[in-house]
């Protein structure tokens, strides 16, 4: 039973019993970046209306790919992007350990990567499911979840839903197709 409290501990936090890990103390700078300035949209179209009315798709204008102007920073972001959220993979093509990216998002922005990607992963896996008619395994996929069943311990250790209900709670009428990925 012990390992099965500390798998659940892991997914859900201390609802399932005592964390252990002495939690990292708070950034005592000022983080030279907030989350919503990082934060790269999936999107690269949004629904709009020519003169006569029928519905196109332009390109959402100023996508900055490179919102930090560091170079390491920026290929993560780019990386987070493309639905690709593993640490230690990105690492490698730097020869760097995943405790130096650590330490350099939580210098930039004063959160923890595991913090900073989990709300990288729900704020792109909100979009997907709010705009478009991709499934919960798509949706996983591309916002770097990387399975349905990540996807739905995360939404319960985050928001207490599922993705379900989430996209219920955010669907508003005409959300569908009101951005696309090209």
């Amino acid at each position: 039973m012990g390992n099965r409290k500390n798998v659940l501990s892991r997914w859900y936090g201390d609802k399932y019993g005592d964390n252990k890990k002495k939690p990292r103390e708070p950034f005592r700078g000022t983080p030279q970046f907030t989350f919503d300035q990082l934060y790269i949209t999936p999107f690269t179209h949004r629904r709009a209306a020519d003169d006569l009315g029928n519905i196109i798709y332009s390109p959402i204008p100023d996508i900055n790919l490179e919102p930090t102007g560091i170079l390491v920073m920026d290929d993560w972001l780019r990386h987070l992007r493309e639905g690709r959220s593993d640490v230690a993979e990105f690492c490698r093509q730097y020869n760097a350990r995943t405790s130096d990216l650590d330490s350099l998002v939580f210098l930039l922005t004063g959160m923890s990567n595991f913090d900073f990607r989990t709300k990288w992963q729900l704020r792109t896996s909100d979009a997907l499911l709010r705009y478009t008619k991709m499934n919960v395994e798509e949706i996983a996929q591309r916002s770097g979840h990387g399975s349905r069943s990540n996807m739905y311990f995360t939404y319960e250790r985050e928001l207490n839903l599922s993705p379900t209900e989430r996209r219920r709670a955010l669907r508003q009428k005409d959300d569908v197709g009101r951005y696309i990925i090209q």
